[in-house]
């Protein structure tokens, strides 16, 4: 401390009038707010590191010269043990949403705005700050490589899935993780790779309602792909987003991101995210598991069920929530897809089931509501048709001049999707005799760009609707698509609607192209 004081004293030429100790963080760092007698304060840290210090002065001053919102070094010891730093306050964006956090995940408009503005923010270091950077300054290593993907993912093999204590076969998991650790480094990159980009390391400066964020704790940064501090961000596992705010936020970013470099298709960005996603939650048990498994810190055990929650989402077995990852994407690793279906199986991981209890009329009553009613509300009564499932859906193409489709189930016939609203093919000579199944019209209506903007709200619907009719164990879900002809919109929109359940939810999908007189099953992958 003398010796921080010491530093202290030689930049500003006075000893500090006051040294605050303040809070830990996770690393062995420590920090003090020093203040002199006008009142200003800076921050003073001495770490145990010369190396990591290294790195961060050496970042932080690269970054001030790229005009990023950092704090400014002020001194640095001899040894680079100790450095002063600007004092960015003491309001973090964890601080700032804590009210969003508490309510279960529902973030204010105020909270939003702010998430928003830091997302965008964060493509501006990851790729203004890797201009002119000289890697071999990073610790411990200056890139994201096969190595420090096995070392990480191996962390969570001998930290948490070990202590456990679930039976897995060491060789068949080791060959799936180096397939995952190949198929992340696939894509070179030469952005700035925060690795600990989280509502923590971000400070809030200036006054509320105009808050910026400055980036704090980058100090073991690398080269290396911008999805793993998107994914590290977003599936933070106390900060407990929804889907629909994640989403928003990655589409902020995603739009961001284009300010700065050519990015790639919106299906790509998505698909590399959902791998390192699925990395970095594994990366966090590991995390977890030594902190809280072996070190027994209370705080890290209490955040094993969310982050196992995240990865049950993951994986596609919470049919409430939407998976990022696609089966497309598990069956690339079908042993580890295997143990961790079976981690989230676990007795000690299980959500609390209440009983069902069968009525005599032959409806079921069941407190396991996922709606919060008051009390006083008494038990949720549920149809009779529930739990008859499996679910089959029935996709229908049609023309609004015939009518639209007979309901054979019963149930009333679902969702009706008017796509007369969309730019017609069917206008054009080349494309009269195609239908929305061939590649010239597709080619037309995907360029066009309204048929996806239009399916876009049609996904958000159909996935709820399908994941609730799921979970209730009902047997039959309709959509119909109508346009003028029934032809080429109407054709193309069924199609991908239909392709996109069995795809995300691997139930039998029935599609009709009526006037086409064309008809499909996609069976069922249960």
């Amino acid at each position: 401390m003398k010796q921080l004081e010491a530093l202290y004293a030689q930049w500003k030429g006075e000893a500090p009038r006051q040294v605050e100790q303040l809070p830990g963080a996770g690393s062995n760092r420590l920090y003090y707010r020093m203040t002199d007698a006008e009142g200003n304060s800076v921050i003073g840290v001495v770490g145990t590191s010369r190396d990591e210090n290294h790195a961060f002065v050496y970042l932080t001053r690269h970054f001030t010269q790229r005009q990023l919102p950092v704090p400014a070094i002020l001194a640095v010891s001899s040894d680079e043990l100790r450095y002063l730093q600007s004092d960015l306050g003491n309001v973090s964006l964890f601080d700032a949403v804590k009210g969003g956090r508490d309510a279960g995940g529902r973030y204010n408009v105020k909270e939003q705005k702010l998430l928003r503005r830091t997302i965008r923010e964060l493509p501006n270091i990851q790729m203004r700050g890797a201009r002119g950077l000289d890697w071999q300054q990073c610790y411990p290593q200056p890139e994201f490589d096969e190595d420090s993907v096995l070392f990480d993912l191996n962390y969570f093999k001998y930290c948490f899935l070990k202590a456990t204590e679930l039976d897995f076969h060491e060789l068949k998991l080791e060959a799936n993780f180096r397939l995952l650790a190949k198929d992340l480094v696939t894509e070179k990159s030469d952005s700035f790779l925060y690795r600990d980009f989280q509502a923590r390391n971000i400070m809030l400066v200036g006054e509320d309602g105009q808050q910026q964020p400055y980036f704090i704790d980058y100090q073991g940064g690398r080269k290396g792909p911008y999805y793993y501090d998107l994914a590290s961000f977003l599936w933070q596992a106390s900060a407990k987003y929804s889907n629909k705010l994640r989403r928003e936020l990655i589409y902020e970013y995603y739009n961001a991101l284009k300010d700065y470099t050519e990015v790639p298709s919106k299906r790509h960005f998505v698909e590399r995210l959902s791998l390192f996603v699925l990395f970095r939650t594994l990366q966090v048990l590991g995390a977890y598991g030594f902190r809280g498994y072996f070190e027994r810190k209370k705080h890290f055990i209490d955040s094993i069920p969310p982050a196992i929650q995240n990865l049950r989402e993951l994986l596609g077995m919470d049919m409430t929530a939407p998976s990022p990852l696609t089966t497309q994407l598990l069956r690339q690793y079908p042993y580890l897809t295997d143990v961790l279906r079976r981690l989230c199986d676990l007795p000690r991981f299980e959500k609390e089931v209440q009983p069902v209890v069968q009525r005599a009329d032959g409806f079921k009553t069941t407190d396991n509501n996922p709606y919060r009613a008051h009390p006083l509300d008494g038990p949720a009564t549920f149809s009779k048709y529930d739990n008859r499932g499996p679910l089959v859906v029935r996709v229908f193409s049609f023309s609004y001049r015939k009518g639209i489709p007979d309901d054979e189930s019963g149930n009333g016939g679902g969702y009706v999707f008017d796509c007369r609203s969309t730019h017609n093919p069917g206008r054009y000579e080349p494309y009269k005799q195609l239908t929305g199944l061939d590649e010239p019209v597709i080619r037309f209506l995907e360029d066009d760009g309204e048929i996806l903007t239009f399916l876009e709200s049609v996904y958000r619907l159909a996935d709820a609707h399908v994941a609730r009719y799921i979970q209730r164990g009902f047997t039959s879900l309709m959509f119909s698509f109508g346009c003028t002809g029934g032809q080429h919109r109407s054709v193309y929109s069924a199609q991908h609607l239909a392709e996109h359940i069995h795809e995300k939810f691997g139930i039998e999908v029935r599609i009709v192209h009526r006037e086409q007189n064309i008809s499909q099953i996609l069976p069922s992958e249960k």
